[in-house]
This record gives C-alpha cells, structure tokens and sequence, in this order.
C-alpha cells in the first residue's frame, strides 16, 4: 500500500529554498532529521548543489539508495543549464530509481513505454489495476517536475482503481535534459499524440502545478477528456508573476510588455538577477526551459501560457486544487479562472489550509489529501 509523507516544515528563510526542501522530503524521500541538519547553510543555488550532493554521496556509500536517489535528483533542481554535473546527478539517480524499482517493471505492475512526438520519444509510465477499472487517467507535471517523483502517485490512483498514464511532455525531466526540447504552449498537440498512441477515450486529464494551466488548455481542444484536474490554479503565467507587484510596478511592467520596450526591461531585470541568487537562477533556467534568448523574450513567451483566452471553450467537469499559502500563486486567483470556465459542465474549487498541512503549493505537505480529495471527486461524478 502507498504511503506518503505529511508535513509543512521551516527549514530555511528563503522561500523557495525552504518548499523545495519540503519537496525533497515528502514527494523525493529525504530523511527530515538529515535535511534539517543542512538546511540554514543553504544560501545560494551553489550551496544547494554542494550540500545535496553530499548528502546523496553519503547515502550512497551507506547504502541507503531511496535518500540517495532524492537528494541527487534535487541536487541538479538549482543547477544552472550548461553545468555539466547537472546532466550528470539528474543521470545518476534516475537509474538508481529504476534500478531499484526493476520489480514493478519484471512483474508488469508497471509498463515503460516511449511515446513518438515529432523526432523523440515522450517517457511514459503506465500502471492498470488488478481487479475492476473505475476510470482511465492521464497525468504529467509542471514547470520543473520529474516522471519519477510521480511514482507513488500514479500508484496511489492504480490503488484506488484507475488505469494510469504519466508522462513527460516538452521542457519537462528527460525530454528537457536528454532530448533538448523545450516547452510548448500548445498542450492540446502533445496530449493528442498520448491519446492516440493510447487509443485513449473518456479520460481524467491530471496537470500539477504548471501543469493546471496546461490541462485546461488541452482540453480546450481534445474533447476525448471528460473531465480535468487543475492540480493548481494557474490563469496565466503573467497573473501568476505579478499577482503580488504593487500597483503601479505592476501597470509598468505589463505596459512595459505590451509597447515591447524590451531594452527597458531587460535592464530591471538583470539588476533583480545581480541582486537575488535564486531571481538569477530562475531567469537564466526559464530562458533554457522556454527558449528564449533574453529576459525580456522569456516574459514575452510567458504572455501565451494562458488558459483564459480558450476557457470558454470547456464543457468538462473541472476540479481546482490549491493551497491557501502557496508562495508561487496566490490563491486568489480563483475568482478570475472559475469565471473564465464559463461553458464548464460543472467546478468544484477545494482551498487547502495549514491546519490539513497541505496549504502549500501542490499540497506537497498533504499529498494523500489532494489525491484522496481528487478519488472521491471523480467517484461523486461517475
């Protein structure tokens, strides 16, 4: 049986520092007392590839395989694209993990195919349950997921009856990191190759994070999904950005976009970049993840990941998942996503609290409630 890890830890002051650690421990396997042990002296993406690299050697030489699997996948999560050890640690521990999974594989609990999308192959894992089939369920991640983080997901869905299709789509894990192809905007292309190869119909389409915006976007165009999980609130990508901006910062930068002062924004945002670490990271990582040359292109490809402009177009039953102190996207956001599924067959919004431990993003403190909360949805419209 599935078990899954519950809690919302402090571990560090910087934010996203301090939730990918609680994702390192609760979706990745990391040991709590051990991460807790490092987790202040984290202070840059160099500290965070140097600390978790040790921590996944030390596990390793100990033989403790499923912590040194978690933090040598994390440990490339902060590394910069072009840095040769973040191919390297990103190699080292999917082959641990599958090494060590070889079981469900042998037995056929769980099938590995590659899924052809124009000149690669799209990794996907399927898992069908043993007795009576409740539905099918077509899942992927997000901005940054990993297929294999999603392992005991896909499992926990296998255990509660559903036929389970998780894959990586462009710009995500391997088709990212192997196959250098980057992310599109145009889901609907890539669900539909899934589908097809699949012979898929009636399915439960399942987007994590940035993954709630794609879903919705898919099914936009693919009426083969009867129903859509957002396992996030995600409008668009700009809202997301500037939710929190003041005012008038906010006004500036949109209008800034829309009058394609790209020299302009360039300039402010390569001074945030010289002054925030992770701000630099995480620029220089979408540019590679979306390709796009400048700061300034990055933002301009960001303007098409958005689901309102086709949200009128959704006649599925919808579920929106989110947590009440997400740090990526501020929950409320609801009002202007559930309006926009104007045509949906129905909504149902769930607001996650610190009390459930499952307020932050992804309800990585609570994994089992957002699955269970997502089972008996699926089971109250069947």
């Amino acid at each position: 049986m599935v078990a899954f890890k519950k809690g919302l830890y402090t571990l560090n002051e910087d934010k996203n520092f301090n939730f990918q650690l609680g994702r390192l421990i609760n979706w990745d396997g990391g040991d709590l007392d051990e991460i807790q042990s490092v987790s202040r002296s984290i202070k840059s993406p160099l500290d965070w590839k140097k600390t978790l690299i040790e921590l996944g050697d030390k596990a390793l030489k100990e033989n403790r395989i499923d912590h040194a699997i978690a933090y040598y996948r994390m440990s490339e999560f902060f590394m910069y694209d072009g840095d040769e050890d973040k191919l390297t640690y990103y190699t080292l521990a999917k082959d641990l993990f599958y090494k060590s999974r070889s079981e469900f594989f042998s037995s056929g609990e769980v099938e590995k195919v590659e899924v052809p999308y124009q000149d690669i192959k799209l990794p996907t894992l399927v898992s069908r349950p043993n007795g009576n089939v409740r539905g099918t369920v077509v899942m992927f991640g997000g901005n940054d997921s990993y297929l294999e983080e999603l392992f005991n997901i896909m499992l926990y869905l296998k255990e509660n009856g559903y036929e389970t299709y998780l894959f990586e789509g462009p710009g995500q894990g391997a088709v990212l990191r192997e196959s250098s192809t980057t992310f599109t905007y145009r889901w609907e292309e890539v669900v539909h190759v899934v589908l097809d190869y699949f012979d898929l119909d009636d399915v439960t389409l399942i987007g994590i994070s940035l993954g709630g915006m794609l879903a919705p976007r898919a099914a936009a165009f693919e009426k083969r999904v009867s129903k859509v999980v957002c396992w996030s609130l995600f409008p668009s990508f700009i809202d997301v950005l500037t939710y929190d901006f003041p005012f008038f910062i906010k006004g500036l930068y949109k209008i800034s976009l829309k009058l394609k002062l790209k020299p302009v924004i360039n300039y402010f945002v390569r001074q945030r970049m010289a002054k925030q670490p992770v701000v630099d990271w995480g620029i220089r990582h979408g540019m590679y993840a979306y390709d796009a040359r400048t700061p300034y292109d990055y933002l301009k490809t960001l303007e098409q990941y958005n689901i309102i402009d086709v949200a009128h177009k959704l006649h599925q039953d919808i579920l929106i998942l989110h947590g009440k102190e997400d740090h990526f996207i501020n929950w409320k956001l609801y009002k202007k996503e559930i309006d926009a599924f104007c045509n949906a067959k129905s909504i149902t919004f769930r607001l996650f609290t610190d009390k459930e431990s499952a307020s932050d993003h992804c309800q990585c403190g609570n994994s089992k409630l957002a699955l269970d909360t997502i089972v008996g949805w699926l089971r109250s419209i069947s």
